[in-house]
């Protein structure tokens, strides 16, 4: 790695899918506050929607994913009347 031209807060980082609590550890100078211990280490974690472990294009599923009620929200809104 070239010396200079990386952030000074790139580091490993943890990313957690919330649809299907997958972890995965990967070099990242996104910020956070929470932290999650993987294998007895302590990383950082940053919590995503959809990763490659959980999105209908690597798994081959079709799958809903509902944030706060926003399809709920969406069916009411255009729904037949």
């Amino acid at each position: 790695m070239k010396k200079g031209i990386h952030p000074e807060n790139y580091r490993l980082v943890a990313f957690k899918d919330m649809s299907n609590d997958q972890v995965f550890i990967t070099r990242s100078c996104a910020s956070t506050k929470e932290t999650i211990e993987v294998d007895g280490v302590e990383y950082p974690v940053v919590k995503v929607e959809i990763s490659n472990t959980s999105h209908p294009f690597y798994t081959g599923k079709m799958k809903l994913v509902d944030t706060a009620g926003r399809v709920d929200k969406f069916y009411q809104r255009y729904k037949k009347k």
